[in-house]
């Protein structure tokens, strides 16, 4: 029997409850993992309430981000051994596999090595921001040296990823952020400008691009805003719509704009192809070895502590990059 948390009501982080269960048999290309951390995501917060992309089968579990060590494998898996220490990257639902757990089962294919001397806590921290913004810039549109781009919410865990990650490929990045307080912050880790709610936001965009308007944006929050943004962009530029933040639909701009290329995405583009995988581990790692990538974590909650946690992440106090929550074993 081990401990994991799920829920049998949809609502506030005083839903989740500490189960004891048995975990299940493993099913072909199916591991088991030992849990020692794990990163936490607001697409949970999101779906523990019901309003996630896809709706919780109850009595719910949670999360898809993880790092841990592999305690067993199942038939026709044959690169992971006993004993190697991984990172599970987003590449499932929730409902199948929850790793808010001290034990879970996860596919193989959602494993990464975790690089030699990095700690559980920044395994779970580094490959959802990651993969996610190596998808928008290295996938779906080539970020050339030169290209200004915007980030919204930059203060998420992805958004500082994306701060690295622009830097590293040679562009200019304008991070968004709703209080003036993170502007220091932000500027720090590598964007060239802040823009914050108390700016006009399109004005400010073009102001910071010194007229010409934005190459690219990598929006978090969606929503009304997207508006704002379409209209800020240069002739050709690519709006991609990661996350919805504002809850709120997503609008096209009515009367005259530049002609832009708007999109969804979602890390699952990536996690679920085995080439782009590959790919993106690839470039992630070489940015680790240089020093260029540096994973920030936020802050670090106990496994008793889940609820405080869930209203953490959920909440305006939050600081830069990814909060973690630390799964201790009596064994350890």
């Amino acid at each position: 029997m081990v401990r994991v948390i799920r829920f049998h009501e949809i609502g506030g982080p005083e839903v989740l409850r500490y189960e004891e269960i048995a975990v299940r048999a493993l099913g072909p290309g199916e591991v088991r993992i030992r849990v020692d951390a794990i990163g936490l995501n607001r697409a949970e917060v999101n779906f523990r309430r019901g309003t996630y992309l896809e709706q919780p089968v109850l009595p719910a579990g949670l999360g898809t981000e993880a790092s841990g060590e592999v305690l067993e494998v199942g038939p026709d898996v044959e690169r992971w051994r006993p004993g190697d220490v991984v990172s599970v990257v987003p590449a499932f639902s929730q409902n199948d596999y929850p790793v808010y757990a001290e034990e879970a089962v996860v596919p193989a294919a959602a494993l990464v090595a975790r690089p030699e001397g990095m700690d559980p806590i920044t395994g779970a921290a580094i490959w959802m921001p990651y993969v996610t913004v190596y998808g928008m810039v290295q996938e779906i549109v080539r970020v050339r040296p030169g290209d200004q781009v915007v980030v919204t919410a930059a203060v998420n865990s992805v958004g500082m990823a994306a701060l690295q990650v622009l830097r590293h490929l040679g562009a200019v990045p304008i991070a968004t952020a709703p209080s003036a307080d993170q502007r220091e912050a932000l500027l720090a880790a590598g964007a060239a400008a802040v823009i914050t709610d108390e700016d006009d936001l399109v004005d400010a965009i073009r102001t910071s691009t010194r007229g010409h308007g934005a190459d690219l944006v990598l929006d978090a929050v969606g929503g009304p805003q997207v508006e704002a943004l379409v209209r800020a962009c240069a002739a050709g530029a690519t709006v991609i719509v990661h996350g919805g933040l504002s809850g709120q639909p997503s609008p096209l701009p009515d009367g005259p704009y530049a002609p832009v290329w708007l999109r969804r995405y979602h890390v699952y583009e990536i996690t679920t192809d085995a080439a782009a995988l590959r790919r993106a581990e690839h470039f992630i790692r070489a940015g680790l070895a240089t020093g260029a990538f540096t994973p920030i974590v936020d802050r670090v909650f106990d496994f008793d502590d889940i609820a405080a946690a869930h209203t953490y992440v959920d909440s305006p106090e939050r600081g830069l990059g990814k909060p973690v929550v630390r799964v201790r074993h009596a064994d350890a």
